[in-house]
């Protein structure tokens, strides 16, 4: 449905923004808490490194990617808070009934489920903050809302294996469940749907998915920043998913300890980095739309280096102080990529333009990575030297996707101007 000029009282922007950010961050959360949790569910169920790759990545990420793209228009055509809010929903309650899972099949179902809610989260709630925010506020907020990825991790990696401490492993995941259905329920009924720019008549109908994808793919940059994206999330989101379990191989520490060790440093990092780099973003953006892109490759550069000498660091005190550039430089990099893609995409196509480009990421990074990495540890033997050699191996492609973020940056604006005569 499209949007009129008729006036709505819109929902104060902090409290939208917080709103979200509390969505954002149960994302995380229930994302990163299966990885907290891995080792003694692999001992409970008997699993390989592979199987538990594949839960950690395609049993999660499959239609959690794919469908991304048909929660992103109907995103585009409908309520764009209707759609994250109800994505929050279904994810929460698969969450909770992944702790009465009974064996490797039903907990494989319940990451399943998680993975089809999360589809509707990410497109719609960037185009929500796109809409309430002017371009001049957009890297501040949107640096906040990145700020979830490292407070879901310190909950999932950190809160979750306390909590099972205490407990069993189950239930941090029926906690975090409970959690996610009251806070879908409050943002859907607090937040107001913003009017969308009236179109001409001969714009009313939303264009085929194919055809806008044929037109995106011809913008050099979108094709740049989605090859960026990609490239550098394989690397990151394949070393923060092992992480803990690295760390419980290598320096010989329990499922709490090793959650926390990893966890905390990298959390408290990097939701700093994240948090000065919206900030950073917008100051250098007044320099012009290539700077927050450039900013972002050296940023993701850094981090990538520093998390390759963590994989073989032989003390655990030399890598949680690597930790500490590697989540403040490795915290903001996706700001930028994500400002850019607001900043080329016309407002009708935002949340479809990003989710295209959020399906090849999540096929990359939240799909492939995890599992490529169990497959290959065991490859190489399993146990510390498999897991740590297929670390090396993929952790590096973070370097190649900086490069391509550095290349799209010249190229903004002319696709903007492109894209927005196109629409």
């Amino acid at each position: 449905m499209h949007g009129t000029t008729t006036e709505v009282r819109l929902t104060p922007r902090p409290l939208v923004l917080g709103l979200l950010l509390g969505i954002a961050v149960l994302c995380y959360a229930d994302r990163y808490l299966l990885a907290g949790l891995a080792q003694p569910i692999k001992r409970e169920f008997g699993l390989s490194d592979t199987v538990l790759g594949v839960l950690l990545g395609p049993a999660f990420a499959l239609l959690h990617t794919v469908l991304g793209v048909p929660a992103a228009r109907l995103a585009d055509r409908w309520s764009r808070i209707a759609v994250a809010a109800g994505g929050c929903l279904l994810w929460s309650l698969f969450t909770a009934l992944t702790a009465l899972a009974k064996d490797p099949w039903l907990l494989g179902i319940a990451r399943v489920g998680v993975g089809i809610g999360e589809a509707a989260y990410q497109a719609p709630v960037m185009a929500l903050i796109a809409a309430y925010f002017p371009p001049h506020q957009r890297g501040r907020a949107l640096g906040l809302m990145a700020c979830a990825i490292y407070l879901g991790q310190m909950t999932g990696l950190a809160g979750g294996p306390a909590l099972a401490a205490a407990t069993t492993w189950r239930t941090p995941f029926a906690a975090l469940g409970g959690v996610g259905l009251a806070m879908a329920l409050a943002a859907w009924l607090i937040i107001k749907e913003p009017p969308r720019e009236p179109l001409p008549a001969a714009q009313a109908d939303h264009e085929p998915l194919a055809a806008l994808a044929r037109r995106l793919v011809r913008a050099r940059s979108w094709i740049l920043l989605t090859i960026g994206m990609s490239l550098g999330s394989f690397s990151g989101v394949s070393f923060g998913l092992w992480g803990p379990a690295l760390y419980e191989r290598a320096y010989g520490l329990s499922t709490q300890a090793a959650g926390a060790a990893f966890g905390l440093p990298f959390g408290i990092a990097g939701l700093l980095g994240t948090l000065c780099y919206g900030f950073v973003s917008d100051r250098v953006g007044r320099r012009g739309s290539a700077a927050p892109l450039r900013l972002a490759a050296a940023a993701l550069s850094i981090a990538t280096l520093c998390i390759f000498t963590i994989t073989w660091v032989p003390s655990l005190a030399t890598a949680q102080l690597l930790a500490i550039p590697s989540g403040l430089l490795g915290g903001g990099w996706s700001v930028g990529i994500l400002v850019g893609f607001q900043y080329i995409l016309p407002e009708r196509h935002r949340a479809s333009g990003t989710a295209i480009a959020l399906l090849a990421v999540g096929l990359t990074s939240n799909l492939a990575g995890p599992w490529v990495v169990g497959l290959l540890s065991d490859l190489f033997g399993g146990g510390l030297a498999g897991l740590r050699t297929s670390l090396t191996l993929v952790i590096p492609l973070g370097l190649v996707g900086a490069l391509a973020m550095w290349r799209a940056s010249g190229l903004l604006d002319a696709d903007r101007r492109r894209l927005a005569g196109e629409a």
